[in-house]
């Protein structure tokens, strides 16, 4: 598939597209004519590329992480190192924190909606 209908199915921008290629995170084939040509698990791979952004990996992590994953279900693969697992290891506590960060602003702000749904108003 051409990038144009990579970026439809996945709602990633052609733009991005572009920088994962540059950044060694999606392969594309050219055709005759230099345009980009992506096979139909580049679909998943780009999804999965979308879920590691999202979780606030930086793309040089990410390149490192995605040859350890298998691209149809992104378990790992025998491509998994016990140093890749200290690094993502890392990782994972970062996401830890920014959760519980993320959790303690969510209670703060039920606390407020509760207290405007009452009708409270100290007037202040």
């Amino acid at each position: 598939m051409r990038i144009g209908e990579l970026a439809r199915r996945t709602g990633v921008s052609t733009r991005s597209l572009r920088y994962y290629e540059q950044r060694g995170l999606l392969e594309s084939a050219r055709t005759p004519g230099g345009h980009r040509q992506y096979a139909e698990w580049t679909v998943d791979r780009v999804i999965r590329i979308q879920t590691l952004f999202a979780a606030g990996l930086h793309s040089d992590v990410i390149a490192g992480l995605l040859p350890c994953m298998h691209d149809h279900d992104g378990t790992p693969n025998e491509r998994a190192t016990h140093t890749l697992a200290e690094e993502l290891s890392a990782e994972a506590e970062r996401i830890d924190r920014a959760i519980a960060d993320l959790t303690r602003s969510r209670a703060v702000l039920d606390e407020v909606m509760t207290t405007a749904r009452l009708g409270r108003d100290d007037g202040s």
